[in-house]
């Protein structure tokens, strides 16, 4: 299995981050994909990075929560560590309009900048859409171009959101909002292909039913691939091996 995205470098894993580490391992977990969130977390995440090599990677960008007065100054950042070094891809960004939609003019700013910049490298791009999945829809197909391709990360829209998505050539990611009782995502998604589908925990967030209302981890990862396995009528090791493939194919341009 491969958990596309999560956060292992929060503070939330500072007391057993180890241990964290060698259960995702132990569960069958081959690969870790960190974004980032602002300028510091960058630390951090590098440091991962280092001490498990080829288990952990990390992507560069600034999330739309981190958008404030001073973003620009935070985008230099991003766009400094870009292009000294290697990353699997520009992310998370995009936009998010929950909690504040005072820098919504400099979220879409920051996110346009941001997709340019994988577009030059040939990277992908992680998307961040909270209360804002039509405008970054629209955003992405304004950019045409057929460099610009990713995932949109938490997907929790409709059907035909999931559609136009697809259509565009991004992969949806699919966390622990699946596992949740009454969750509408299994019929939204229901006629998606699994070739269109990657795996994810958004640890510690949105952890998986049974654990709701615990920290999320990336060994977790495999309840959201029973799960779609289940709903689907499909052999877990049928959707592991097709949502890895999907992965890997997106991140290093091959099959694993």
């Amino acid at each position: 299995m491969i958990d596309t995205h999560t956060h292992l470098y929060a503070s939330q894993f500072d007391a057993d981050r180890a241990e964290m580490m060698a259960r995702a391992q132990e569960a069958g977990v081959e690969k870790v994909f960190l974004p980032n969130i602002d300028s510091s977390t960058i630390d951090g995440m590098l440091q991962l990075e280092k001490e498990y090599p080829n288990f952990c990677y990390p992507m560069m960008g600034l999330h739309p929560t981190s958008v404030k007065e001073n973003y620009q100054e935070e985008l230099a950042i991003v766009q400094k560590y870009l292009f000294e070094r290697k990353f699997v891809a520009v992310g998370e960004i995009g936009v998010d309009l929950y909690w504040d939609k005072t820098f919504k003019e400099q979220q879409i700013d920051a996110f346009l900048a941001q997709a340019k910049w994988a577009e030059e490298l040939d990277i992908p791009i992680i998307i961040h859409a909270r209360n804002s999945l039509d405008i970054l829809i629209e955003l992405v197909k304004g950019i045409k171009s057929p460099k610009v391709r990713g995932i949109f990360h938490c997907f929790t829209g409709s059907s035909v959101q999931a559609k136009r998505i697809v259509d565009l050539g991004f992969l949806l990611g699919i966390g622990g909002v699946l596992t949740f009782k009454n969750a509408k995502l299994r019929d939204e998604i229901k006629d998606i292909p699994l070739g269109s589908l990657v795996l994810e925990t958004d640890s510690p967030y949105l952890t998986p039913a049974p654990f709701r209302g615990k920290r999320n981890e990336s060994s977790y990862v495999k309840y959201v691939l029973e799960h779609l396995a289940e709903t689907r009528g499909l052999a877990p090791k049928i959707v592991e091996k097709q949502t890895t493939e999907n992965a890997e194919k997106l991140f290093f341009g091959t099959k694993s």
